[in-house]
């Protein structure tokens, strides 16, 4: 990645990002040969679209490129420009800059441990007014979750996991520590040990703790189902095909941890990953087994496919101990939200207005959007149990998203501002900068209104 972006070279070649509605002004004010050969070639800077300006002894003199905005923009060019280097043209400010740059970066990226890949055959000097710093942890933040939830389970379960999680706390200096097997029940995760306990790779928790301990407290919990059969109510084939994924919101709180980190954030950052693989053995859990939390509360198991919210409870009661300042967690938890709001566009839900209202600003800004769904409290009856205080699933299939969150937040307390990111966590497709695969959903945007808040 740190070779992407160049502070110099004599040969670089302009490369000129253009809004459709910025194009005609532009053209108007050049050579009369640029507006023919532009025309020629049918470009009118339609995003995503590309045309080479040919130099007087043959090779390139600039290259012309359509946007919506600079950061998806600049996504596009690593697989469209022609080998060379480049040097951003025009007036750019702090965020554009940075946002060019952390886009071109994004737009490099590969998953290439099984299968090489062609890297990009580009280099992009750096635009003189990004913020290298915030450009770099946000690329590698996004790299870092991509690159786990990219990798298959026989890769990846709970023990890999967490290994990840160490790796990048112990890189900043951070405190950690995992509990394993037998360790979770003495140490009251019960609910994180049933989910785990009928794997042959047991269940795991990691507590990563990093940051001057007056700082501001900022919780971040993972869901980290290395892989989901579904357990006992075990899932289809089809169903089951991408579940390598489950991790995927455990991976985009390790990428967030790193941006802060990286950059240096004044806070108190606290990260819990509970991480399982929901397999099916003799000692798995049962439908309509009873379950006692680490808050207390007893659950009756009405699915075992509902695996996520019960490992999360745990870490969730556990973060709310400390009365944090904001609490987040980001999980792929339900299909409901996703039928509601399709693949990419992540569902919030918040118990804080003005968190949720920070929250939803900065991901607009970010391009990283969120919507909003409610915390209809008369939906926790739906969650009722004749012989245990909740059931972890609801009567009926109707608003699963909203019975999940209510679920959890019976492990949060009302006075803790408490954000859950309900996410797909992969790309049906590619898009410019976003490639088919893992993906770091809503973490770029929390990472801006962390910055707005604290930096």
């Amino acid at each position: 990645m740190t070779d992407l972006l160049i502070d110099s070279s004599p040969n670089a070649i302009p490369l000129h990002l253009f809004k459709t509605e910025e194009w005609e002004a532009w053209i108007a004010n050049r050579p009369a040969s640029e507006q023919a050969w532009a025309k020629a070639n049918g470009f009118e800077a339609k995003a995503g679209t590309v045309c080479v300006l040919p130099g007087p002894d043959g090779g390139i003199a600039a290259v012309l490129a359509g946007m919506d905005e600079p950061l998806w923009g600049a996504g596009a060019m690593p697989a469209k420009l022609p080998a060379g280097d480049y040097m951003l043209a025009g007036a750019w400010d702090e965020q554009q800059g940075t946002d060019v740059a952390t886009g071109y970066l994004l737009g490099a990226y590969r998953f290439s441990r099984y299968k090489e890949a062609e890297a990009p055959k580009s280099r992009l000097l750096w635009p003189g007014t990004a913020n290298r710093g915030v450009a770099e942890a946000v690329a590698a933040g996004v790299y870092l979750a991509r690159d786990l939830i990219n990798t298959p389970a026989n890769d990846l379960g709970p023990e890999e996991l967490c290994a990840a999680a160490r790796e990048v706390g112990e890189r900043f200096g951070a405190q950690v520590r995992e509990l394993a097997g037998e360790e979770l029940l003495a140490n009251n995760y019960p609910t994180i040990h049933a989910v785990g306990r009928a794997a042959d790779r047991g269940p795991r928790l990691m507590d990563l703790r990093w940051g001057p301990e007056d700082a501001p407290k900022i919780t971040l919990v993972g869901k980290g189902v290395c892989f989901d059969t579904g357990g006992l109510d075990l899932k289809p084939a089809s169903g089951m095909l991408r579940m390598k994924k489950d991790m995927g919101g455990a991976a985009c709180v390790l990428g967030l941890a790193h941006m802060i980190m990286a950059t240096n954030l004044p806070v108190r950052l606290r990260v819990l990953i509970p991480a399982v693989e929901n397999a099916v053995s003799g000692n798995a859990m049962r439908p309509l087994d009873v379950i006692r939390t680490r808050k207390g509360l007893t659950v009756e198991i009405g699915n075992t496919d509902a695996e996520g919210r019960l490992i999360l409870c745990d870490a969730l009661a556990e973060a709310d101990t400390e009365s944090p300042e904001m609490l987040l967690d980001c999980a792929t938890l339900t299909g409901a939200a996703r039928v509601a709001l399709g693949t990419a566009l992540p569902a919030l839900f918040c118990n804080h207005d003005g968190l949720a209202a920070e929250m939803l600003g900065a991901g607009e800004q970010a391009s990283d959007p969120l919507w909003r769904l409610p915390l209809h409290q008369p939906y926790k009856k739906m969650l009722k149990s004749d012989v245990a205080d909740l059931n972890n699933v609801s009567e009926g299939g109707f608003g699963g998203a909203i019975t999940a969150a209510l679920y959890l937040e019976h492990f949060v307390s009302p006075g803790t501002p408490w954000a859950h990111i309900d996410m797909m966590a992969w790309n049906n497709s590619s898009e410019p900068g976003r490639p088919k695969g893992g993906e770091a959903q809503a973490i770029r945007g929390a990472f801006a209104m962390l910055r707005r808040r604290y930096a």
